[in-house]
């Protein structure tokens, strides 16, 4: 189940790139749609108040999750339009070290030297994929890819802080705040709110099915697997992101890209090893168990 949400979640990059006919503001709204109608209708089903209700009374922190994964979702879905789809995977998966850091500065957690390391390594790699698509026009891109991991690793840092709270209402919660931010910017550009029939069904289930049955998985696999394999299990979505553009798009990776994002694979697996290990430093590092492609 854990490798199976990877798969699930790297199926979203090729949907939103087939969505031809929609920019990332029409193709959001939309996948947004599908994300709040599915977890309303599963809160009905179950009985329980409206996840959208819990989402904005839940308080400063829950706002602050909602604002982190709503920049994640956007600069994501940004990078997949504007670069190529293994720039957007690659610079993106560095989340898990950014998390720690920002772990460091605001939760106080102690950065063992594994994970120095690692980072060092991770900007090395990161460095290397966006060297390497400075003449391709794609860098606006490449660093909403990058603001895509700083979103993912706030909205870890917020789900951290407090590890007894019920989190879900994020989903939903976030999805809203991008159906109306997404809605406005599309009119103001004079643009359609629905882009065309086959763009508008890929972003409904994106959201609906890829987003939601990937969570559903991730979870349900994270109770049994043990948190540094599924922060190793997690990067299986960005090593399938550019293999799906590939077969069914012809997209083909830069070998700056490749190298660049199995440089970043490695200091995140190795350090994931490390940790794991009965004599790895003891001070607590705690791992991100998401992807790009997951809840945002």
């Amino acid at each position: 189940m854990a490798l199976g949400a990877g798969l699930v979640f790297s199926l979203g990059a090729l949907m939103a790139r087939e969505a031809t006919h929609a920019d990332v503001w029409q193709y959001l709204i939309w996948r947004s749609i599908g994300i709040i109608v599915v977890i309303e209708a599963v809160s009905r089903l179950r009985r329980r108040p409206t996840a959208l209700g819990r989402a904005y009374g839940g308080g400063r922190l829950m706002w602050l999750a909602c604002l982190c994964l709503l920049v994640a979702s956007l600069a994501f879905v940004y990078a997949l339009k504007n670069t190529t789809a293994a720039n957007a995977a690659f610079l993106s998966s560095v989340t898990p070290l950014f998390a720690i850091v920002l772990g460091r500065v605001f939760l106080g957690e102690r950065l063992t030297r594994i994970t120095i390391a690692a980072t060092v390594v991770a900007l090395i790699g990161l460095a290397v994929t966006v060297l390497g698509d400075l003449g391709s026009g794609g860098m606006v891109g490449n660093i909403a890819a990058v603001m895509s991991a700083l979103g993912f690793a706030g909205y870890t840092v917020c789900v951290r802080s407090d590890l007894q709270r019920d989190w879900s209402p994020v989903l939903p919660g976030y999805a809203f705040a991008l159906v109306l931010l997404c809605g406005i910017v599309t009119l103001i550009n004079g643009r359609p709110l629905l882009p065309g029939p086959v763009s508008t069904a890929y972003a409904l289930a994106h959201g609906a099915v890829i987003i939601v049955v990937g969570t559903l998985l991730f979870n349900a696999a994270s109770r049994a697997v043990p948190a540094v394999a599924m922060t190793i299990f997690a990067q299986t979505e960005n090593v399938f992101v550019p293999i799906w553009i590939f077969l069914f798009i012809g997209e083909r990776p830069q070998r700056t890209a490749l190298v660049g994002g199995a440089i970043i694979f490695t200091a995140i697996v190795a350090k994931a090893t490390l940790d794991a290990r009965p004599e790895a430093d003891p001070a607590h590092d705690f791992p991100v168990e998401a992807g790009p492609g997951s809840i945002a």
